[in-house]
């Protein structure tokens, strides 16, 4: 991501998709670190398996550095479950790397 310096660092998402709803909340910490409760009960949704979708996520906050939490609200179809679990994401991200204007390090510490 480049200089950590002014940027909001926290950031949560929320993401309806019809029926579905998912939270994603971000830390850009550099302490890795992942939560999911996605709730799927279909083995497949299509031709992926479902199994891959928290390996997935898990994968990107082990490689990013982050921490995040990724919970499913509500919903009965996993299809927009996981959607909407990666809709919140991509918003949460978002919030957590907007610039504030500032040259801080957004830490009590001044490091992360």
């Amino acid at each position: 991501m480049g200089e950590i310096r002014g940027i909001r660092r926290y950031g949560t998402g929320f993401a309806p998709l019809d029926e579905a709803l998912s939270r994603a909340v971000v830390d850009i910490s550099s302490r890795p670190f992942c939560v999911t409760d996605l709730g799927l009960k279909r083995e497949k949704i299509g031709d992926l398996s479902t199994e891959m979708i928290p390996h997935v996520l898990h994968s990107f906050a082990i490689a990013a550095e982050i921490t995040l939490h990724v919970d499913v609200l509500r919903g009965e179809n996993d299809h927009h479950r996981a959607e909407s679990a990666f809709k919140a994401l991509a918003l949460a991200i978002r919030q957590a790397i907007e610039r504030t204007g500032g040259t801080e390090v957004p830490s009590t510490k001044g490091v992360l």
